[in-house]
């Protein structure tokens, strides 16, 4: 199982302290430790997935629960109204995220903030939070990164001017998070509220 560089200290320190446990003697310690190390294993595994590429279509940025598909004023990099797609993450999904569509790095902004529930509205407000913008052969989408309750690193990988294709790694955000995807109002959404999306492989919606 390939596992995201992000993870990698905390695989490490959380080795060293069931080392520690055993070697004390405090088997029952030890082995509830040694499924919390599990956890931080799975939680940090970075999967390859096979996505259904086209440059119609727009697939997921993240694995998890789609809490909301509303229309929103989206001013900073669509400058206009807006459809979001809010999907969530809860510490058992993979927090990897993925590039929606092929295109360009036009925009990039980190926002300090808060760390509240992520799945609550105001949260795209409060929250830390990172976006990309991107400008596509159809348009322009914006990916926004917002941490979560136990989250306390948002990572984005590219710069402005990057090239970047669909399904490749964005970034990641450590522990319960949420992704907020912006499209033009000329896209089909074609996911619901209470739908299950795989980051890379979920098509949420297509250019019209």
């Amino acid at each position: 199982m390939r596992i995201a560089p992000e993870g990698r200290p905390f695989i490490l320190g959380a080795a060293a302290i069931g080392i520690i446990l055993v070697l004390l003697g405090w088997m029952v310690s030890a082995f509830a430790w040694g499924l919390v190390l599990l956890w931080v294993v799975a939680f940090f595994r970075d999967p390859e997935r096979h996505w259904a590429r086209g440059d119609r279509l727009i697939v997921a940025p993240a694995d998890g629960k789609v809490v909301s598909v509303i229309e929103v004023d989206e001013p900073a990099f669509l400058e206009g109204r807006a459809r979001r797609v809010s999907i969530f993450m809860n510490v058992f999904d993979c927090h990897v995220n993925r590039y929606p569509a092929d295109g360009t790095v036009a925009y990039r902004h980190y926002n300090p903030g808060a760390f509240g529930h992520a799945a609550a509205e105001k949260s795209s407000l409060s929250n830390e939070q990172a976006s990309v913008g991107l400008t596509t052969a159809h348009g322009k989408v914006l990916v926004r990164q917002i941490a979560g309750l136990v989250a306390r690193r948002i990572v984005t990988d590219d710069e402005v001017g990057a090239t970047v294709h669909q399904g490749e790694r964005l970034g990641m955000i450590r522990f319960g998070s949420r992704v907020d995807l912006f499209l033009p109002l000329d896209t089909r959404v074609l996911v619901h509220v209470g739908d299950t999306t795989r980051v890379g492989v979920t098509v949420v919606a297509e250019w019209s």
